[in-house]
């Protein structure tokens, strides 16, 4: 018989990606603050999230196999949070306009009584392409991108706004790798396609 399964995590992205096992699963909200600390860079803010998160549902379900997990994404050094509305998103994109940003998406996988610890953090390069103001104004009043780091959805129309991505895992940038996912959830004997 196996674990229960948990993802820590309230996104319906992360939801809709791991639904993609056809494995049961509940999702619990893992309650943990998302600050940054000083002098932290993006990936190991990601990891520590990621594994934050897992750790706070670990220790309530020691029985379960938990999944947390968290994207940071950044550009020329500057964090790009989840922009919140139309107008910081509009910004965001604009500067993100003929740049590139990376997304560091963390994974940690927690079984207390299982004995399983495993961690990833998966790096996705988005280059984008020159983007006009009355492109970017279409696109977010379309989509309304505004709890996704970057302000796009790369699964919706949001990939029009790209020259390239570059990555091990395509679903890694909307926020679960599940190629890295699978494997860890098959090595503790889930049967995974």
């Amino acid at each position: 018989m196996l674990p229960p399964l948990i993802l820590a995590s309230t996104s319906p992205y992360r939801r809709a990606l791991l639904e993609r096992f056809g494995v049961p699963f509940e999702s619990v909200p893992p309650a943990v603050s998302e600050h940054h600390l000083p002098g932290e860079s993006p990936p190991d803010r990601a990891l520590r999230l990621a594994q934050a998160k897992a750790q706070a549902l670990a220790a309530a379900h020691p029985a379960a196999i938990v999944i947390g997990s968290d994207q940071v994404a950044c550009a020329a050094g500057t964090i790009l949070d989840k922009p919140g509305d139309a107008p910081r998103c509009m910004a965001q994109l604009s500067a993100l306009s003929g740049s590139t940003a990376l997304f560091y998406t963390a994974c940690a996988v927690l079984g207390v009584q299982a004995g399983l610890r495993r961690t990833h953090v998966d790096t996705t390069t988005v280059r984008f392409r020159v983007l006009s103001a009355a492109e970017i104004e279409r696109y977010v009043a379309r989509e309304q991108p505004f709890d996704c780091a970057g302000g796009f959805k790369a699964e919706g129309a949001g990939i029009a706004l790209f020259e390239s991505i570059e990555s091990v895992d395509p679903t890694a940038l909307i926020g679960l790798p599940l190629i890295w996912l699978a494997q860890t959830l098959r090595a503790a004997g889930f049967h995974l396609p």
